[in-house]
């Protein structure tokens, strides 16, 4: 492998924006500075464009096994790598779910042999898979989770489960991922609007079925666990004001034992949205008022929320393009996370130093990911390349997701990624593929309880 400089990009990490050259050699930052090029080095010119951490996506959803004709991992990551995104980790809804260390490696092996983006898995919970979660390898496995596996029926909602919930967080020293909804609230919502409009309830009404109240209740049930027990626990996609006033920014991300995220289509839409885009921005969680959009942003940039996530979900557009109650919810966004980032800084609704505290610093802190997610000497050299000024449109020419649409199709955004390196290995360029090297797994460092847990 060549050794590669880039010359005098603007280079933004650990909160500072500054110009320099960066050195990569056998796939690791070796300096940082004002640089010769080595001898037959690729030189990238980087004058005038900023280069940023790769990201970390921490919440994505790439459907394979078993899902495969709404994405599958080559594409997805292939995509995710053309929009910045350099290492991911991928939840349990798969079929079957990934409720046992063996799917996990054969996830593993799909990813090694086509992953462009460095790549780990989620274990899923069950109240079948005690064991299993007990025996995690915190290694490669960086957080247990239920995201997406109460689709296969109600009652596994880990946040509506308070006798095994009570036994989970006693016990597990894994960093423990929640969707937080109550799923009878939720219900009882869907009821009311079943009796008011039959079969053909509008869209407008996702977010009162999955209202306010149902976030906010699961989300402060959890907490309380959490802090009852000590546990380590991280909640999901946060999508209102009520819930992000829930979480503190008393102490760095480092210390904290209680941490959240929030996701992209949470920042950019609102309600208002569902007239022109319909079930398209139909999410679990939904996407609910402009004030929850506008608490959402100031709670990101106040360090109450501490990471950005795509959630990306990509459904077919049969599958999607039906009635209310048929279509499911989720979208893709891995292609068009950063770009949409960078229109908010752009809006100054945040900043570029602070999209990369929340999409690569703190990902990898959070969850203890090792010499990723910083542009620091001897870390893996995962960068992305970013021209502020390049308009372009999304259309179907140029989305590269499975499913072939975006909830952005038409919208013309005015940043563009330019390159993205994985591991030292230039694997986008210009619209340009390099698929010879593929990603690596990600690993983890021990995050071991500090307190001693309870017994039940």
């Amino acid at each position: 492998m060549k050794s590669i400089v880039i010359k005098q990009a603007n280079i933004v990490n650990e909160g500072e924006v500054f110009v320099a050259d960066i050195l990569i050699q056998n796939g690791i930052i070796q300096d940082i500075g004002q640089l010769d090029g080595a001898v037959d080095s690729i030189v990238i010119d980087g004058a005038g464009k900023y280069i940023l951490p790769g990201l970390i996506d921490t919440h994505v959803h790439f459907r394979e096994p078993g899902l495969t004709h709404k994405g599958d991992i080559y594409t997805e990551a292939k995509a995710a790598v053309a929009g910045g995104i350099t290492s991911f980790i991928e939840m349990p809804n798969t079929i079957p779910n990934t409720l046992t260390s063996e799917l996990i490696k054969e996830k593993e092996r799909i990813a090694s042999e086509k992953s462009l983006a460095n790549y780990s898995f989620y274990l899923g919970i069950n109240t079948g898979n005690y064991n299993e979660l007990m025996n995690v390898d915190n290694g490669t496995v960086g957080a247990i989770t239920d995201d997406g596996l109460y689709f296969s029926g109600t009652g596994n909602m880990l946040s509506n489960n308070s006798d095994y919930m009570q036994k989970l967080f006693a016990s597990t020293d894994s960093i423990i991922s929640l969707h937080c909804e109550d799923e009878s609230i939720v219900e009882d919502n869907l009821t009311i609007a079943r009796e008011r409009y039959g079969d053909n309830i509008p869209i407008e009404e996702h977010s009162r079925i999955r209202s306010e109240d149902a976030c906010y209740q699961a989300t402060f049930r959890v907490l309380g666990m959490a802090i009852k027990f000590n546990t380590r626990l991280h909640v999901l996609h946060l999508s209102t004001a009520k819930e992000a006033m829930l979480f503190s920014n008393d102490v760095h991300i480092s210390k904290k034992r209680v941490t959240s995220e929030v996701c992209i289509h949470h920042l950019w839409f609102c309600d208002d949205d569902y007239k022109t885009l319909g079930v398209n921005i139909k999410w679990n969680p939904s996407i609910k008022r402009k004030e929850d959009r506008n608490e959402l942003m100031r709670a990101l940039n106040d360090d109450r929320i501490d990471i950005v996530s795509t959630d990306h979900a990509p459904h077919s557009q049969t599958e999607k393009q039906q009635n209310y109650i048929s279509s499911p919810s989720g979208g893709p966004m891995v292609q068009h996370a950063l770009v949409a980032m960078l229109e908010l800084v752009k809006q100054k609704a945040t900043s570029i130093e602070k999209v990369v505290e929340k999409m690569c610093h703190n990902p990898a802190i959070l969850f203890g990911i090792e010499k990723r997610g910083f542009i620091r000497k001897g870390y893996y050299a995962d960068l992305v390349i970013v021209d502020m000024n390049q308009k372009w449109k999304v259309d179907s020419a140029n989305i590269l997701y499975k499913c072939g649409w975006s909830p952005f199709m038409g919208y013309t955004f005015s940043s563009a990624v330019c390159t993205t390196i994985v591991n030292g290995h230039i694997v986008y360029h210009q619209e340009i593929f390099d698929e010879s090297i593929m990603g690596k797994q990600l690993t983890f460092k021990s995050l071991k309880q500090n307190a001693k847990k309870s017994q039940i």
